[in-house]
């Protein structure tokens, strides 16, 4: 059965790795997904020291403890949210009921756009406590990546959300143009004439009369 609602051409087609790979969608998700990588585990392995004569580890930003937890928990959650992302559009083409597709999309462009918007204000924030760092004594390599892979991480999720509306566009398009969901399809399975009635129905014996009142009239063998 072919669909094309919401992107999926085939439903219930086979899953061609070669192809899901290649797609740009799954390119860039891919890439937020290892700039995540890099932003929470920078942070976790380079991001906390300690000064000497000091026990107390303090984040590398401005000593400032919400700069660092604010991108661990960035970077661990889009890290999650691409492999679930990645899993869901690997099952997509298998799905055929439209409505499932439309809520994915919309849950995908939703999320994409909020995590465009707390990457770009990660990036703001620790950039910000940079300028503000002494960097003597501090992991200042570890410290820029982090920056610059946030900067990042808002460009690629920026177009994650681009592709996630122009699918939700795509699939109205598509669904404007006559497609059926299988599962609320419900047509009769009567055959019926031009008229809408199912054939070989056979009009009732009694009919009116010339004088208003019902007469009776023999059907026809």
């Amino acid at each position: 059965m072919e669909s094309s609602a919401y992107g999926a051409s085939l439903a219930g087609g086979a899953f061609d790795f070669r192809s899901f790979i290649k797609q740009p969608q799954t390119i860039v998700r891919l890439f937020s997904w290892l700039f995540s990588i890099v932003v929470f585990a920078t942070i976790l392995s380079e991001g906390y020291i300690n000064k000497p004569h000091e026990a107390e580890v303090k984040c590398i930003f401005d000593n400032t403890e919400s700069a660092c937890s604010y991108g661990i928990g960035i970077g661990i959650l889009a890290f999650l949210a691409c492999v679930f992302f990645i899993v869901l559009d690997a099952l997509f083409h298998q799905i055929s009921n439209a409505k499932e597709r439309k809520y994915i999309v919309l849950a995908d462009l939703v999320f994409s756009g909020v995590w465009t918007f707390l990457w770009f204000v990660c990036f703001c924030v620790l950039a910000n406590k940079w300028s503000r760092t002494d960097p003597d004594g501090v992991p200042a390599d570890a410290a820029r990546a982090v920056v610059a892979f946030s900067f990042f991480s808002t460009a690629t999720w920026a177009l994650l959300t681009v592709f996630a509306f122009q699918r939700y566009r795509q699939g109205m398009a598509d669904i404007g143009l006559g497609y059926s969901d299988p599962v609320s399809d419900h047509t009769s399975p009567y055959p019926s004439d031009y008229s809408g009635a199912p054939k070989g129905y056979q009009q009732s014996p009694f009919t009116p009369g010339s004088a208003g009142e019902s007469g009776y009239q023999p059907p026809a063998y």
